[in-house]
C-alpha cells in the first residue's frame, strides 16, 4: 500500500537496526484519518469473508482493529496481557513471547466473547517473528471459531514470522512488507 509506505518513509524511525518506530502515527499517537484508510484497505481485502469479530492483542493493535471494525460493522475483541479481576468466567490463554519487550505474556480472552460460529479476522500492527500472531491463532482455534485470516499493517518480511504462518495455510495480508532496513540504508520495501 503506497500510502503506508510513503508515511513510513516520512515519519518512521529506525532504532538499533531492527526496531521501526511508527508511534507518531500508528500505535502511540494515532492519526485517526490515516489509520481509517488502513482499515478501509483491510475491509477491501477481506470483504468476502463474512467477518463478524476482529481479534487483536493489547495494546498497539487496538487502534487499528477498531478503525477496521467500523467497516465490517463488527466488534473488536482484544487479548489482554493479564487476567483482570473484572473478567467473569472461563477464558482462553496463550503464552506469547514479546521480542519488543523481552518478556513472555500469558494473554487471555474471555470465552464469553469468542466461540463457535464466529468468523474471526486478526488485525495487528506488526508481524516479525510471528509470536503474537501464533498465540492469537491458538486462541481462535481453542474457541472453535473460524479464522478467516490476518491483516497486518507492517510485516518485517526479512524475518520468518510471515513465512511460517502462511506455510500453515493462514491467509496473511500485510499492507507494507519490509525487505530490509537499517539506519544506514533506510527501509527497502518488498515489490
Amino acid at each position: 500500500m503506497r500510502l503506508l509506505e510513503d508515511r513510513i518513509r516520512k515519519d518512521g524511525k529506525i532504532k538499533g537496526g531492527d526496531v521501526l518506530r511508527v508511534d507518531g502515527f500508528l500505535n502511540h499517537m494515532i492519526d485517526v484519518r490515516f489509520v481509517a484508510e488502513l482499515g478501509a484497505e483491510f475491509h477491501r481485502l477481506f470483504a468476502d469473508c463474512r467477518v463478524n469479530k476482529i481479534l487483536t492483542i493489547e495494546s498497539s493493535g487496538i487502534g487499528v482493529a477498531c478503525l477496521t471494525a467500523q467497516f465490517f460493522d463488527c466488534p473488536v475483541v482484544f487479548a489482554k496481557k493479564s487476567k483482570t479481576s473484572n473478567m467473569d468466567g472461563d477464558s482462553y490463554h496463550a503464552q506469547i513471547a514479546s521480542y519488543t519487550h523481552g518478556n513472555v505474556n500469558n494473554v487471555v480472552v474471555s470465552k464469553e466473547y469468542l466461540g463457535e460460529g464466529d468468523r474471526v479476522l486478526i488485525i495487528d500492527d506488526f508481524l516479525a517473528r510471528g509470536n503474537a500472531l501464533e498465540g492469537l491463532i491458538r486462541i481462535v482455534s481453542m474457541s472453535g471459531a473460524e479464522l478467516v485470516g490476518a491483516g497486518i499493517v507492517i510485516e518485517k518480511a526479512y524475518q520468518d514470522g510471515g513465512e511460517k504462518i502462511r506455510a500453515r495455510g493462514v491467509r496473511v495480508e500485510s499492507l507494507a512488507r519490509i525487505a530490509s532496513m537499517s539506519e544506514e540504508d533506510g527501509i527497502v520495501f518488498c515489490d
